[in-house]
């Protein structure tokens, strides 16, 4: 039995599969329900049976929003104090894939939440945006950071600014989104590309995962000499001599993840 209040959890075949269980409410964010999914990321990343994490929401929308009932009479201080983001910050640490399958909105807090899978599958039906500036805010759990490095400055000042939905279509043409889908194919596409990650080397996967992301921030020069380490690394590894001793066999390799 599912020990979560507001998301469903389910393990099969190396993936871990996350659902936003809010439906009445689009699955809007309260901090119980973030708390939750980090809890279960944490978990799934620690667990070796699991290979690659789907998140995705129950019902018309992925998330469409934070819960602006929790926070409308917050000022300063409280939000200081709560650490608001706290729990936010932790997602950036799991290692293993994380991959987004939206389905209808993804809006505020939803869409950062979507931003900060390593990957995403889209419906097309799927919406984008950032809402905020008409409640008189602005995105704070990455959203103008990440939307920026995904787009570039120009798109998303426009995007944040107006508070304009961003479409499937405009979100896989600006490399926001990997594939869009039919909303009936958006979980079999998504299981589909997670099983083919789950076949491969797991530490490959973990350190890939991490070289691409210091590529954001670091210089060519500083991220590959990271990388390099990273290579070398893997040399150390099992999964490196099962490898290539199974191309030298002509054979199907069979990766422990040691």
């Amino acid at each position: 039995m599912d020990k979560f209040q507001f998301i469903e959890t389910e393990k099969e075949g190396g993936i871990g599969l996350i659902k936003l269980n809010r439906p009445k409410v689009l699955n809007a964010l309260n901090r119980t329900m973030i708390r939750e999914i980090v809890q279960i990321l944490e978990e799934f990343d620690l667990d070796h049976s699991i290979k690659v994490m789907i998140l995705t929401g129950n019902g018309r929308a992925f998330a469409a929003g934070a819960d602006i009932d929790e926070m409308a009479d917050k000022n300063t201080m409280g939000m200081e104090l709560a650490n608001q983001f706290a729990d936010w910050d932790r997602i950036s640490l799991v290692k293993k894939p994380v991959i987004g399958a939206v389905n209808g909105f993804a809006l505020g807090g939803g869409f950062e939440l979507a931003l900060a899978c390593d990957l995403l599958f889209a419906s097309d039906n799927a919406k984008f945006g950032f809402p905020e500036v008409n409640l008189g805010v602005m995105p704070g759990a990455g959203g103008t950071q990440r939307l920026t490095k995904a787009i570039g400055k120009t798109k998303a000042l426009a995007y944040i600014w107006s508070g304009d939905m961003m479409s499937a279509e405009e979100a896989s043409e600006y490399g926001v989104v990997n594939k869009v889908v039919a909303p009936e194919l958006l979980m079999e596409e998504t299981i589909r590309f997670a099983e083919r990650l789950a076949e491969k080397a797991p530490l490959s996967i973990r350190l890939i995962k991490e070289s691409v992301y210091k590529a954001l921030d670091y210089s060519v020069y500083e991220g590959m000499q990271f990388e390099r380490k990273n290579f070398y690394l893997l040399f150390s590894s099992e999964d490196q001599k099962e490898g290539m001793q199974a191309f030298l066999e002509k054979r199907k390799p069979s990766f422990k993840g040691k």
